[in-house]
This record gives C-alpha cells, structure tokens and sequence, in this order.
C-alpha cells in the first residue's frame, strides 16, 4: 500500500510572491542598482504621461455623462487605463524584479448586450485601482527623478542605499494597486483558461460515443435488420435456411446488447448511481488484468459530477496499469479530507510515467485542473508509481437541491 500524500496546493501564494528577492543593498554598482536607477529615473516621465491620460479621460467622460456618450468614453478610458497598468507590470518586472500576475480578462460573453458590457467595464476594479496608481505617482515621480538624478552627483557613495529604498516603495506600490484584486480573481482567471479544455473534451466525447454508435451498434443492427428481412423472405420456400438466419440474427442482437451497455457503462456505469464509488471502483479493479485493493474511506457520498470524475479517473488510470506498468500488484484509496476528495492509484511496475507520456495523464491532469483539482504523477525511472487526484468536495444533497431548483426556473 502506498503512503497518502499531500498534495494541498498553497492557493493564497500569487505569482507577486515570486522572483522578487534581492540581493542586499551594499556599496556597489551591480546590475540591480543600475535598474534600479534607470526606473527611477523613468519615473516621471512614466508618472506624466499616465497622469495625463487619468485627468483627461476623467475630465471628458465624467463631464459627457450628461450625454449618451459619456459613459461609453469612460468605460473606454478604463480599457486604456488596463494597458497602462500592462505596461507598468512590465516595466516592474524588467527593472526592479517583480513578478505580479496578470489581472484577469473582463468575463465579456458573446451573448451579451451592449448596456451589459458597458456596465462591467464601469465598474472593472482592475481599471479603476490603475487610475489610481497613475493620478498618485506624479508628485512620486518627480520626487524620485529629482532625488535619484542628484544622488548621481552629490551623493554617490550612498547611491545604492537611496536606490534601493526609492524602488521598494515603487515595488509596494506596484504590488498594492497593480497586481489582481485577490486570490478569487486568479482563480477565475485561471478557471476560464480551463473551460476550453471542458468544452473540447465534451466535444470529443460526444465524438467518441458517435463513432462508437455508428461503427459498433448501429452497424450491427442494421445488419440484423437486413438478415432477418433476408429470413422473412426465405420463410416458406426454405425454412431451414430461414431458421439458420433467424439463429444468426439471435446472435446479433446478443453481440449489439452488449456493445450498447459497455457504451453505457463508458457514459455512467449503473453501479456507481446506485451503489457509489466503492462499489463502482471494486467492479472496475475486478476488470484490470492487475491484481487491485480498493479502499474507499468515504462516510457520505459527493456531488454526482465529482463522483462521476473520480470513477473515470481511476478507471483510466487501472487501464494505464493494465497497459504499461508491468506491475504485479496495485492500489486504489479514496478519502474525504476536508473539503477535498483524495485518491491516490498505485502500482509497483516499472514507473516512468509522465504527464507527457502519451498515456492519457495530459488529459486527466487538464480535466482536473479545469474543476478546480489537482493531479500528481510520482513515478521514478524503475517505480514505484504513486498517481494522487485532489476534486473539490461538493455534498451531494446541495447539488441536487441546486440542480432541481434550476430544473424549475
């Protein structure tokens, strides 16, 4: 049995928290000095011109909100005030080393009106903190350029020091009113990067279940339908031989039965909606050409989607086993901790596997991540192999008052 991981991802660490460590200020010239330097001499004419652009999109689309469009050049000043927020970023990670994530997009849906996005680009928090940030900074530019700009004459020796203390209050304010509002708004973000991975892998499922239709049981019916015409016709002249057709056809519908519930077993096994997830997984490991343990520490059972996510992932994972791992054993334990549903699969084969291995992990890691999961493959060259899955926890009880009160609307 493998030992259980932790797997929690620190959630509250941003990419502001990263790649901003300095060397101490000394009495050197180094490379960070000197960027140091050239930022704060960039100050004010960065400061002068976002200043500008603030007070005269602030001066027209307040003073044309008496007219139709006001409020329209305001929220268009907002946009703009988005790019120099972007290029400030930039200019901050160039020369002083801080690394502050990009905002998220406005969440614009193609369907919806005018008056709607008029709206969200009004009240946009992104925009709104980056006008801040250009109307404050011009008495601070000034400052900075003025100051800098003399130490390079008169106070040379202490250039780093005053450097250093000029850009790390540059950096708290960079931080403070440039980087995205909260973790929530990372997380949405990153969430609506995920969802082209949901819709391309609905879209590819509903592909397969198709191809699978179409090839698999509709073929054999329609060939069923065509032997037992064939048998109909046969039936007075040549009974025997309609006899033998009629077997045959028997045959068939046996053959396109199963084929019909192994696709159905591939959409939504019975057992798991009855039964749940140990039930499902034990009947799924009975299956693997792999001797498996399975144990399921569950005391409720979740929301149907992600008990329906952790069946699949473990169901492709035992096929992964089945396929390459050469194991002679593996395992297979699911928990509640906390709000999150944990599984970790296991083997003892051969290890080596990747992510970008061309076994299906890409995929699963996409789907995963596109819920709000988590997907770590540990597997060194001559194994173990230990594969651990983090799903959000969701009670089964609210999703389903959720989904029928949104049945009813």
């Amino acid at each position: 049995m493998t030992e259980r991981l932790s797997t929690s991802s620190p959630a509250g660490i941003t990419g502001a928290a990263t790649g901003d460590r300095l060397p101490p200020a000394r009495l050197a010239y180094d490379r960070h000095t000197w960027k140091e330097v050239a930022h704060l001499l960039a100050n004010f004419p960065a400061s002068l011109i976002g200043f500008t652009y603030v007070v005269t999109m602030l001066a027209v689309g307040v003073g044309l909100t008496v007219t139709v469009i006001g409020l329209p050049l305001l929220a268009a000043g907002l946009l703009g005030a988005r790019q120099l927020g972007k290029l400030e970023r930039a200019r901050a990670r160039a020369l002083l080393g801080v690394r502050v994530d990009e905002p998220s997009r406005l969440p614009w849906r193609s369907g919806d009106g005018f008056f709607a996005q008029l709206w969200m680009s009004l009240k946009d928090p992104v925009g709104w903190r980056t006008v801040l940030y250009d109307f404050i900074r011009l008495p601070w530019g000034i400052l900075t350029f003025v100051i800098t700009l003399t130490s390079l004459f008169v106070l040379w020796p202490v250039l780093p020091f005053i450097a250093r203390g000029l850009a790390n209050a540059d950096r708290a304010m960079v931080r403070g009113l440039l980087s995205p509002s909260d973790e929530l708004e990372r997380r949405i973000a990153e969430l609506e990067s995920d969802r082209g991975v949901v819709v391309d892998t609905a879209a590819a499922d509903l592909r397969r279940i198709e191809r699978d239709l179409h090839d698999g049981a509709q073929a054999r019916l329609v060939n069923l339908a065509m032997g037992l015409g064939l048998a109909k016709e046969k039936l007075l002249e040549d009974p025997d031989a309609a006899a033998a057709m009629v077997d045959e056809a028997h045959g068939e519908v046996k053959l396109a039965l199963q084929e019909l519930r192994d696709l159905a077993r591939g959409i939504h096994p019975a057992v798991l909606t009855d039964r749940g997830l140990d039930a499902a997984l034990s009947s799924v490991a009975s299956r693997c050409t792999v001797p498996v343990k399975v144990t399921v520490d569950l005391a409720e059972r979740p929301a149907a989607a992600i008990e329906g996510i952790a069946y699949f992932t473990v169901s492709e994972l035992l096929q992964n086993i089945s396929k390459h791992s050469g194991a002679k054993s593996a395992s297979v334990e699911v928990w509640r901790s906390s709000d999150r549903l944990l599984i970790q699969v296991g083997d003892d084969g051969r290890g080596g596997a990747r992510l970008d291995g061309g076994t299906g992990m890409k995929g699963l890691a996409d789907r995963l991540t596109a819920v709000d999961g988590l997907f770590v493959v540990d597997s060194p060259e001559g194994g173990p192999t230990a594969v651990t899955a983090e799903l959000p926890w969701r009670d089964r009880e609210n999703a389903e008052k959720a989904s029928r009160a949104s049945a009813t609307r």
